[in-house]
């Protein structure tokens, strides 16, 4: 566990529920519950989109990110108190990733600034700052670390769990709060749309039938530390193929490597990983890319699911909630499920998908969690029990 961490506890929320009792429950579910809710594109078509009930009066910290971030805080209010009194306020980081921070509020207020001629009360231009969250957790959490968001589109919130690896093991930090936060948000809903990646109904990873992603929001937070806790970050891997500005390289090289240093980092071998959680994303090329990768590292009996039809896909949030979601399914003794139409695309290898409600033979103890982003920017997080 040279590069590993181990994680003390964790907070989650999703469209499968509002903390991690309620998702657990979700999960673990033989009829996991799906996206519902749709949200109207400004060229008045429909999507599907993952939301959470947030809206219970002003939201603390200025905008919906920042009151997820309060929530899942307050749910990790003990074990992050328990390091300030062990570590002292000063030693705890906090580090987030995302990348909506107060923009959807920013464009409302826009709105009345143009319509009015001048910026309702309240409004603060460094509520849209990409730093904006971090500063907001590490005041509401009550630590005085080190403290940045990390912003690599939809690798931020593994990155982030990779970034605090590096601070504990550099001795910058004794604990970390850590994970990702991102809410939806109307700039990217329609930068999406304009990208033709965004589906009108429930997105279907790795089926011949896929046509785009479902925007999701929601969040995980970590306290990571080099104390015993009962998970582990046991490893990561982590490149950038600049294959393309938004596209991933098809041969999947850039993403191998990646893997290949997530093994090497928790020293296992690729038949030693339990399962592997897809970023899946059920666009064409991403899915592509994929099983390319899983199928020529894993082989075609790991295996494997993307839970994007579950949670959406929460761009910066992504690679904590799937880090979350795996934790959870190794504490209920399921797989992940992958929840599709069942029509295989016949030009992709056949990689092993697992079902709603499947369990593993045995308990499962690790699995690999992937994450790509634009630019070929590509993680692997190695989880396991503590």
């Amino acid at each position: 566990m040279a590069q590993g961490a181990w994680i003390n506890d964790f907070s989650i929320a999703c469209a499968l529920g509002g903390d991690r009792q309620e998702v657990g429950e979700a999960l673990a579910s033989a009829s996991p519950p799906h996206l519902r809710d749709t949200a109207r594109l400004i060229d008045g078509r429909p999507t599907t989109v993952g939301r959470l009930d947030l809206d219970a009066g002003p939201p603390r910290g200025g905008s919906r990110t920042n009151e997820l971030v309060a929530r899942l805080i307050d749910d990790l209010r003990p074990a992050i108190d328990g390091a300030i009194a062990r570590f002292g306020a000063g030693r705890v980081a906090c580090l987030v990733g995302g990348s909506t921070t107060g923009i959807n509020e920013a464009t409302h207020d826009l709105r009345t600034k143009l319509d009015a001629g001048a910026w309702p009360p309240g409004f603060r231009f460094s509520r849209q700052e990409l730093g904006d969250t971090a500063a907001f957790a590490a005041s509401h959490a009550g630590v005085g670390g080190p403290a940045y968001v990390v912003s690599t589109a939809c690798t931020s919130g593994a990155k982030a769990m990779a970034a605090a690896c590096r601070l504990l093991h550099t001795g910058l930090a004794d604990a970390v709060v850590c994970g990702g936060v991102d809410t939806l948000c109307d700039l990217t809903l329609n930068g999406f749309a304009a990208l033709e990646s965004v589906a009108p109904d429930i997105c279907n990873p790795f089926s011949v039938n896929r046509c785009g992603i479902n925007i999701g929001e929601g969040g995980a937070l970590f306290v990571v530390s080099r104390e015993p806790g009962p998970w582990r970050i046991e490893g990561y891997g982590e490149s950038s193929d600049a294959h393309h500005a938004s596209a991933p390289d098809p041969s999947a090289a850039g993403a191998e490597i990646a893997v290949r240093r997530a093994l090497a980092s928790a020293a296992v071998t690729a038949g030693e990983v339990g399962f592997v959680h897809l970023h899946g994303t059920a666009t064409r090329l991403n899915d592509q890319m994929e099983a390319v990768l899983v199928d020529r590292v894993f082989g075609p009996d790991t295996p494997c699911a993307s839970t994007k039809p579950l949670t959406g896909h929460t761009l910066g949030a992504a690679g904590a909630i799937q880090a979350g979601l795996s934790l959870l399914a190794m504490e209920r003794g399921v797989y992940p499920p992958h929840v599709w139409d069942g029509a295989r695309d016949p030009d992709l290898p056949a990689i092993r998908l697992g079902a709603p409600g499947e369990r593993p033979p045995t308990p499962l103890e690790r699995m690999l969690s992937l994450s790509f982003a634009f630019g070929g920017n590509n993680i692997a997080l190695m989880l396991g029990r503590g």
